[in-house]
């Protein structure tokens, strides 16, 4: 849905175009959903746990950045109210909590993946807890044994972390008269971390403890609505981590001149990573602003022209593109300069026979021919989720000492699995009832900031990730219509990775630095 009604000039226009949406990609994937399938999902399958909040405590050390931290680590699940008080979620969390450490002095960080559908193992085994995952991204991890390590780029002496799995993942169950469908929604997710944050606060007297989330992919989607919810519910955060964000559904289809221009600097990102450039840059920042100036102004105003626009300018604007993308102007001019990042996966290292991973597109695949338009499956996806999966497993079991007789659903797709996309954000949409029909919950991110003006927000983006390009995400910050003594809140970090920055440990160790300092700059006003 629009934010507002605005002036359509071509020169407002073409920057409108800078928009795009991942919603609705050649795959049938959301952001951040894995695509092997598991048994489905069913709320028969949800009704097991019993209504009471149980856990496993260990103790634990890591040595980080020359101290040695000693840590509990507590496995187990809160229990989640509906509006009468009636116990109908049980939500399952790993936190991790330095020992002896003051609670209004010690930072706490509400972590979740995306999907959505999936659970937070992927942040939880690859980023910023105590134990990592090793992989041999990005080239395909091979099958076990897999190698669990101590984090040396774990935030735990900045934070104390709580890993949380939406309901239908993980451990976590509707209980009593709870059922699944009351979770799968914008707003219902929303609504089910909130209480599950609220209630970690109360058991744990962290109430004036300084307050972080942390969201992966749709998870950046959560976090922004939650930080307005939780505003609303008297949590006023002290800052808002965005780790490769999707905030606006509604902004761009699939298919429209939006995308494509939301795309542009990633393909250019993503050939360049792969030495298609003929004369390649040597620095890869001042040439990407060249792409986002180019993407913005003549491309979207080529675009624009559509079926107007004269031959010689549509082979100039082809010429500059397979000159910024590595692929070939004539290309591009069969795809009526319309390239989806599903045709540049398959396209760009066609000659090569390999394709390029969705999520990461430094992952490279082989079809079974070099035909065809799109890749026949994502090679970022396939290349760890056997490790991922196995890792956290072991982990749990091993180091957490914690069994259960359930299923760890690391996703929760299934017949059951029917999210709803509607979204009322503050001050109401333009839908029935003050809804959206697709969600942009920058509006939800941008009402939090103006009410909580020490607010801070930290963008991370992959440069070469497909599935939430990071000019659509530098679009859709730059349109929270903030005030400008507020727009210092805001800071982006650029990472030589994919969607799952952490993938590659030398962006993991950029990516922590940086949030080390995010973290001093938020807790001291």
């Amino acid at each position: 849905m629009p934010r507002k009604f605005r002036s359509f000039s071509l020169a407002v226009l073409s920057v409108i175009l800078a928009g795009t949406t991942v919603l609705a990609q050649a795959q049938d994937k959301k952001p951040g959903e894995p695509s092997a399938q598991p048994p489905a999902a069913t709320d028969a399958d949800m009704a097991a746990p019993p209504t009471k909040e149980q856990s496993s405590v260990t103790q634990h050390t890591l040595a980080l950045n020359g101290q040695t931290i000693h840590y509990t680590a507590t496995a187990g699940n809160l229990i989640i109210r509906d509006d009468n008080g009636k116990p109908n979620g049980s939500m399952f969390y790993v936190a991790y909590t330095q020992d002896g450490a003051e609670p209004k002095d010690r930072p706490v960080t509400f972590l979740y993946n995306g999907g959505p559908g999936s659970s937070t193992l992927w942040l939880h085994m690859g980023s910023f807890g105590p134990m990592r995952i090793e992989t041999a991204s990005p080239e395909a991890t091979p099958p076990a044994p897999y190698h669990l390590v101590p984090n040396q780029y774990s935030l735990l002496d900045k934070t104390d972390l709580v890993f949380i799995d939406a309901m239908g993942t993980g451990f976590s169950r509707p209980v009593e008269k709870g059922a699944l469908k009351d979770f799968l929604g914008v707003d219902e997710d929303v609504r089910a971390f909130n209480r599950f944050i609220t209630r970690y606060l109360t058991v744990n007297q962290r109430w004036n403890s300084p307050k972080f989330l942390i969201g992966e992919s749709y998870g950046t989607t959560r976090s922004a609505a939650l930080s307005y919810s939780l505003q609303q519910s008297g949590i006023s955060l002290n800052g808002v981590v965005l780790i490769s964000s999707i905030l606006n559904y509604g902004d761009g289809a699939a298919g429209t001149d939006t995308q494509y221009v939301g795309f542009l600097p990633s393909f250019a990102a993503i050939a360049w990573y792969h030495d298609k450039l003929p004369n390649k840059p040597a620095d890869l920042q001042a040439f990407l602003d060249q792409v986002r100036a180019y993407a913005r102004g003549p491309y979207a105003e080529a675009l624009w022209q559509g079926d107007n626009l004269s031959a010689a300018d549509e082979d100039q604007v082809a010429q500059k593109l397979s000159q910024m993308t590595g692929v070939s102007a004539q290309y591009w001019k069969e795809a009526n300069l319309r390239v989806s990042a599903s045709n540049f996966r398959k396209e760009l290292m066609r000659d090569d026979r390999r394709t390029l991973g969705r999520y990461d597109a430094r992952f490279e695949g082989i079809d079974m021919n070099a035909i065809g338009e799109t890749p026949s499956y994502d090679a970022s996806d396939t290349g760890i989720t056997g490790a991922f999966v196995a890792a956290f497993h072991n982990y749990l079991t091993g180091d957490l000492k914690f069994s259960s007789d359930e299923a760890y659903k690391a996703t929760a797709y299934g017949p059951d699995f029917k999210w709803d996309e509607k979204h009322r954000p503050p001050g109401g949409g333009f839908g029935p009832g003050g809804e959206q029909q697709l969600p942009d919950v920058a509006l939800d991110l941008g009402a939090a900031m103006r009410e909580n003006p020490h607010l801070k927000l930290f963008s991370a983006n992959g440069y070469f990730d497909l599935a939430t390009p990071f000019f659509k995400t530098e679009f859709d910050i730059s349109h929270m219509e903030l005030d400008p003594t507020l727009q210092k809140n805001i800071r982006f970090g650029y990472y030589p990775s994919g969607h799952m920055i952490y993938l590659n440990v030398d962006a993991l160790k950029q990516l922590k630095g940086d949030l080390a300092e995010f973290y001093a700059s938020a807790i001291t006003q």
